[in-house]
């Protein structure tokens, strides 16, 4: 039986290998999830699932592979009459009454109940804590309080208690085939990373401390280090205006995250192509700027580069000198990138555009040529790919 969720799993293209699957059938043997249904999807979750961006392909597959108590329950209230559900107040519930209120446990547990209800009910009920009705603090019904129950002839939820929490899918926005949001940028950026001690030696060291006092035959021998931090020294260019003002959202929410997780984090505007010329605030974009000459000689070519744009644009803005729709270039925009990437090899471009429309641009296409293949979409797997391609090469 437990086979099916395998193969549905792995037709969702979520990775998952035969021996997490015999670990999940090894502790359900020795009955680690019980008998819950709910306990059954965090532990299978545990077994079967190594990145946390696959979370929400997995709720949708389990939440599938469940239907059968959908089914069954929608067979089940099919027989509940219409009255018995009808609204004619609404209570409001304190918090101290809230407290009070005790859920009856898993799924399982809270189906068997409503089956007996279901035999033993012969009349409306309205207020209750028990019977199926409305206004009360029975796990069943509708316009009532209780911590876990089942929703029964109400439209909309009121009080956020489902207990099917793979339908809740609070992972949606970690599948990577959607686009980032500021914790996914922390979360593909985070590879992106190379310890280092570095500062004053004030972090307590437990291990050394413990060796040095061993070997100190017990007495205390302290151990200190310095903090670690990372090492890892970034750049990040932005195409500002035009056209991506559409995606001026999504560039925040990367300029969010890359400051929270890079101690070494500089970053450059610039306008569809780079020039001659880079700048640090857009409203003086005209009166301070740094040439790329002085960019390309300020920083050491240890730094890793980030351009994010949608090169869309006339392929002259890239090839020709004098192309720039702002001003005279005197060098095509092409050279000028050329000395970028020979000075900081370590570089990608992420396209906020998807990925199916770069091969119909023919400015895409040049810059996909002139990075070498290295653009990269803004989903969790493009970021993904793009870091992977930034580490450094022992």
């Amino acid at each position: 039986m437990l086979i099916d969720l395998l193969f549905r799993l792995r037709n969702a293209k979520i990775p998952v290998s035969i021996t997490e699957y015999l670990a999940m059938l090894d502790g359900l043997d020795k009955e680690v999830a019980s008998y819950s249904v709910e306990n059954f999807y965090h532990f299978s979750r545990l077994c079967l699932i190594k990145d946390e961006r696959h979370y929400d392909r997995f709720d949708k597959v389990f939440g599938e592979y469940v239907a059968g108590l959908h089914d069954l329950f929608d067979e089940i209230i099919g027989d509940i009459p219409e009255e018995w559900l009808r609204k004619e107040a609404e209570r409001l519930f304190s918090e101290q009454e809230k407290k009070d209120i005790e859920a009856l446990g898993g799924l399982d547990e809270i189906m068997e109940t409503l089956r007996k209800r279901l035999e033993e009910q012969k009349e409306r009920h309205q207020g209750g804590s028990k019977w199926i009705g409305t206004g009360g603090t029975s796990a069943f019904g509708a316009y009532g309080y209780n911590p876990a129950g089942v929703r029964i002839g109400q439209k909309t939820g009121r009080q956020g208690r489902g207990v099917k929490v793979w339908d809740k899918r609070e992972y949606k926005n970690l599948d990577d085939e959607r686009e980032l949001g500021t914790r996914n940028f922390k979360v593909a950026l985070r590879k992106l990373r190379r310890f280092a001690r570095e500062g004053a030696m004030d972090q307590f060291d437990i291990d050394s401390t413990i060796d040095a006092t061993a070997r100190n035959a017990g007495l205390l021998d302290i151990k200190m280090v310095a903090e670690r931090r990372n090492a890892i020294k970034l750049l990040l260019l932005f195409d500002v205006g035009g056209s991506m003002d559409y995606h001026v959202t999504v560039c925040e929410e990367l300029f969010s995250a890359a400051r929270s997780e890079f101690k070494h984090l500089e970053y450059f505007y610039f306008h569809n192509f780079i020039y001659e010329k880079l700048w640090r605030d857009n409203r003086r974009r005209h009166t301070e700027t740094i040439s790329t000459y002085e960019f390309i000689r300020t920083y050491s070519a240890d730094y890793r580069v980030i351009i994010i744009g949608d090169a869309t644009m006339s392929p002259y803005e890239i090839m020709t000198p004098g192309g720039s729709v702002e001003h005279w270039n005197e060098e095509a925009g092409s050279i000028w990138i050329s000395r970028v990437l020979e000075k900081f090899p370590h570089a990608a471009w992420l396209n906020p555009e998807p990925a199916a429309y770069w091969s119909r641009v023919p400015s895409v296409k040049l810059a996909q040529e002139i990075m070498q293949q290295r653009m990269y979409g803004l989903t969790v797997d493009g970021i993904g790919r793009a870091v992977d391609g930034l580490k450094l090469k022992h």
